[in-house]
């Protein structure tokens, strides 16, 4: 018993101490890497998602299907395609006569245009979308549309607010869009996902958290049991109201409830404007429901995933997932690698016991 309480120290201490070489040399890798990006650009890559599903088909077709079959099917497929392009070629030549409601037609005009956004606290995600956004009006008409794919729990509010006002940027160019909510889309997430004209969230994606939060640790006290000044030299009566070191007084504490209940009322108003089916008091408690308890708040618009929308839109036009990419230094790529690590590492020594107890 004695060696393997000896052991599972050893053990312990070499993770510690891997644990905390990854850590240094991930900070030391990215801090090396900043800065390097002055005067580059990304680069936007785009994809047809309609080619790529019909890669995954055919690649089951050839495994399920018999040959005959498989060659029975292609032959309809191009007879189909030939078809198609036939009627395509007479609408380019005759637009005007192209009055028919059937939105089935393949070879379509529409575009579909797919980004992802997936959100922290500060909303770092807003450098890609901005531009993302500018490259799809450069082309884009009110006959296309965009999905947006949303992930996030929310964040700051100035942060969220300016993701919100590039897909304000699409409302403007009268462009349909519909966001799609697959996790998570709560407080700044939801800031944005109410500007949506079609807003679909999975059964059990968390929607709402309408609320506003400011929270702090305060050592004042410590500080002060240890005989610790901390001096704030400020001009303006509210430049600082709660601080860490600070003592915190009433009125300061006041001052940032006031700000807090104002931002908070804008918010309302922000959601009540972009969605005015919802009973905004009820909805704004701060908590959060999922998917289809959201959508008998109407919050929501429809229950589905992500994957079904795209794949629908797949049926009647092109549908093109948008990315941009922001170029990365060596130095960045392997700080991210070692972050990644570290970050899984830590989330299975953490989701262990849990996974355990549900086995």
């Amino acid at each position: 018993m004695e060696f393997l309480s000896e052991y599972g120290m050893f053990v312990a201490k070499a993770v510690t101490t891997v644990i905390a070489i990854l850590v240094v040399t991930s900070v030391v890798l990215a801090s090396g890497g900043r800065g390097r990006r002055t005067g580059k650009r990304g680069t936007v890559r785009v994809s047809k998602l309609n080619e790529h599903f019909e890669e995954l088909r055919d690649s089951l077709r050839e495994v399920v299907l018999d040959k005959e079959s498989l060659k029975s099917l292609r032959k309809e497929e191009k007879k189909q395609a030939k078809a198609n392009k036939k009627e395509a070629k007479a609408v380019r030549k005759n637009p005007a006569d192209n009055h028919s409601d059937n939105s089935s037609t393949v070879g379509s005009s529409k575009r579909v245009y797919v980004i992802n956004f997936k959100g922290n606290i500060a909303a770092d995600a807003v450098v890609c979308l901005r531009e993302e956004i500018s490259a799809i009006l450069s082309l884009a008409t009110r006959d296309d549309e965009v999905l947006v794919r949303l992930e996030s729990p929310g964040g700051m509010v100035h942060a969220y607010g300016l993701a919100s006002s590039q897909l304000v940027r699409l409302k403007h160019a009268q462009i349909p869009l519909t966001i799609c909510v697959d996790k998570v889309a709560a407080s700044g997430g939801y800031m944005m996902a109410c500007l949506a004209d079609k807003l679909v969230a999975a059964p059990f994606a968390i929607i709402g958290s309408i609320g506003v939060l400011v929270q702090l640790p305060n050592f004042h006290r410590a500080l002060k049991k240890h005989e610790v000044d901390y001096e704030i030299i400020s001009a303006g009566e509210y430049k600082r109201t709660l601080t860490t070191f600070g003592e915190i007084t009433e009125k300061g504490r006041d001052k940032v409830r006031e700000d807090v209940e104002t931002i908070h009322g804008i918010f309302k108003h922000w959601v009540k404007e972009h969605r005015p089916s919802v009973d905004i008091d009820k909805i704004s408690t701060g908590e959060t429901w999922l998917g289809s308890q959201a959508k008998e708040r109407y919050m929501v618009d429809e229950i589905r995933t992500s994957d079904e929308c795209i794949l629908s839109a797949c049926e009647t036009a092109d549908v093109f997932e948008v990315e941009y990419e922001l170029p990365k230094s060596i130095q960045e790529k392997l700080g991210a690698a070692f972050e990644s690590a570290i970050e899984k590492g830590f989330s299975q020594l953490v989701n262990q016991p849990n996974n355990d107890k549900f086995q």
